[in-house]
């Protein structure tokens, strides 16, 4: 192995260089391709260095104009800019960040300024205060990576001398920015989004903090695609994210899919599905090409013939010869997610043209899984009914090395009520086979309209809320969770021409999901505070970022709110997850079962 030279790195870097090339001859540095070079071995932090200002990143030229009071507020990175002369082996501290090597799950010291939780969540005040806006956290995170290339180093000399494994809140760094985070960042500026700081209740108290948050198995995960250690190494590291329209158009999770495997590598495509959820839309989570296929998903007012899987939508075939079409990028294998009903003929897999494998129906109304291997330089794989009535529900395809796999499990109008439409034997079966390390869910939009519509209520909107993260947390017990609760919104009725007002029960919904998530055992994250509170969607208007429905945003407004949660996602695996809820008081119950269909809750029960 060769570890490349760093102008700027002291004598003792040069000392642990040659012990890794004289340790491990012959073998390839672990560093990704999009990673910067190893630089010096962490040492003992040093003074703070001096801050250089350095001019604002500018934003894009084709953005539409906001406000002036938006435009005119400084940008905080010019502060924050670290010296390109200092010392490289000085770790460079966020201004939110926790020294967990002192203190592991410490709670966040005094820079947050010490707001209450419930601030923390419904307001903005207090992330102001905090200085950790959408813009700010840029530089932190181009300034962390050399801390970040220097966890990798360490953990290859670690490794070589059976040294004991590095501190991981000690060493963990913001991963570096990428240019599309940049852009989004200035754009954060620019509209006036503070950001925010995921919650996260302590699972297990130790005497010196916490030793297991809700979010330490995705943390972990992390750890072990930096250090090249670990289980994470052996298979993709997966995320299950659930949710409504806000991610269904995956835009917000492209963003969050395309951070992470910038920082951490990706492992393909994951959940795929044989066609599209309506005529409309891209096409980067389904076939390339299809014809022939009829969507149903769990969010339709009146409940669908057959239940659902994991994706919350199936495709029936219309017409003998209905065909999905995939692109192949060289994964070494494939499962196909498929729904047994009666008459409905055969599923055919091919690659090629040459056919890989048919199923075999049964006829019972099963959910059922055909997997099937790939050959090497595969171009085209090819699911086509055979006859009309067959039911897709499902494609995987991925790599099998380490790295990151985002699943969008999204469906528009679902809500947390809709979700028990999720067939307990497919849940089961198809999340066993994700074996996510990090279940995610965006809800409270729809929640929110129906308690102003007086077509649900607040105790159903907790009661269903818990059920569905009992029962996938059930499945899942070794995965992290997080809730992400709704953006901001405002009432429906508004008059063209007049003041927006907010939506009645948007806050409300809001406090109810963080109490269920924090006593559930998962984090929460309010993107509602991250995105600046009451009045913010009206500056995402004005700046032309909001569908005329004044509910769904577009373009690079939906971009921005995935930078919001993906930044909060990877500053919280920084500072190790703070800052942290209390210690949960009392033990969860059993993942409940829905009871049988007739008093199962219907979409005319909440709509």
């Amino acid at each position: 192995m060769t570890v490349p030279e760093v102008s700027r790195g002291r004598g003792r870097a040069w000392l642990f260089a040659l012990l890794a090339g004289a340790l491990l001859p012959g073998c390839e540095s672990r560093t990704p391709s999009h990673r910067i070079p190893l630089t010096t071995p962490l040492e003992k932090p040093a003074a703070s260095k001096p801050v250089r200002p350095e001019p604002a990143l500018s934003a894009p030229t084709q953005e539409p104009s906001v406000p002036e009071a938006a435009s005119a507020r400084a940008p905080v990175e010019a502060s924050r800019r670290v010296d390109a002369a200092a010392d490289a082996s000085v770790p460079v501290q966020a201004s939110r960040r926790v020294d967990a090597s002192d203190k592991p799950g410490a709670p966040v010291e005094a820079s947050r300024g010490g707001a209450s939780a419930e601030s923390q969540v419904l307001g903005v005040e207090a992330s102001r205060r905090t200085g950790t806006s959408a813009g700010a956290l840029a530089p932190a995170r181009q300034e962390a990576a050399d801390t970040h290339a220097r966890m990798q180093a360490v953990a290859v000399v670690g490794e070589a001398n059976r040294l004991a494994p590095p501190l991981r809140g000690a060493l963990r760094a913001m991963p570096p920015a990428t240019e599309q985070s940049r852009r989004l960042h200035a754009l954060g500026t620019r509209l006036m989004t503070p950001g925010g700081a995921v919650e996260a209740p302590c699972l297990e108290p130790a005497d010196t903090g916490c030793a297991r948050s809700a979010l330490t198995p995705f943390f972990a995960a992390l750890d072990g695609l930096v250090t090249g250690a670990g289980e994470a190494t052996k298979a993709p590291t997966v995320i299950a994210a659930f949710g409504n329209s806000l991610i269904a158009g995956d835009r917000i999770v492209d963003v969050m899919r395309d951070e992470l495997v910038a920082g951490f590598g990706g492992a393909g495509r994951g959940v795929l599905l044989v066609d599209r959820m309506a005529p409309y839309g891209g096409r980067t989570r389904t076939a390339a090409v299809s014809n022939g296929w009829q969507p149903r998903t769990l969010g339709e007012l009146r409940a669908p013939p057959h239940p659902f899987g994991i994706t919350g939508v199936y495709h029936v075939a219309t017409e003998a010869r209905a065909r999905g079409r995939f692109k192949l990028e060289g994964e070494p294998r494939g499962t196909l997610w498929w729904r047994d009903v009666k008459d409905a003929g055969r599923l055919v897999v091919s690659v090629d043209g040459a056919v890989l494998v048919r199923t075999e129906p049964q006829g019972d109304g099963a959910s059922r899984t055909t997997s099937f291997d790939l050959p090497a330089g595969a171009k085209w794989l090819d699911v086509t009914a055979e006859r009309p009535g067959a039911i897709v529900q499902g494609v995987v395809l991925q790599q099998d090395g380490p790295g990151i796999v985002l699943d969008m499990l999204g469906v528009p109008s679902a809500d947390a009520t809709l979700y028990s439409r999720l067939e307990e034997d497919a849940l089961k079966a198809q999340l066993a086979q994700r074996d996510p390390k990090l279940l995610l869910f965006f809800l409270g939009g729809n929640e929110s309209k129906r308690l102003e519509w007086k077509r649900t209520d607040l105790d159903t909107v907790r009661r269903d809320l818990t059920a569905l993260l009992r029962r996938t947390r059930a499945v899942s017990p070794g995965s992290a969770c997080l809730v992400v609760g709704p953006m901001d919104a405002v009432q429906d009725g508004h008059v063209k021409g007049k003041p927006l007002t907010q939506r009645p029960f948007l806050e409300a919904t809001i406090r109810v999901e963080r109490e269920v998530a924090l006593a559930e055992g998962c984090g929460f994250f309010s993107l509602f505070a991250a995105m600046g509170g009451a009045g913010s969607l009206a500056r995402f208007n004005q700046a032309g970022f909001m569908h005329d429905d004044l509910v769904h945003p577009r373009g690079q407004g939906l971009d921005l709110l995935g930078q919001l949660v993906s930044d909060a996602l990877l500053q919280a695996w920084v500072e190790q997850g703070t800052p942290l809820a209390p210690p949960l008081t009392s033990s969860r119950e059993e993942a409940p079962t829905w009871p049988a269909e007739a008093s199962k809750p219907t979409a005319e029960d909440v709509r």
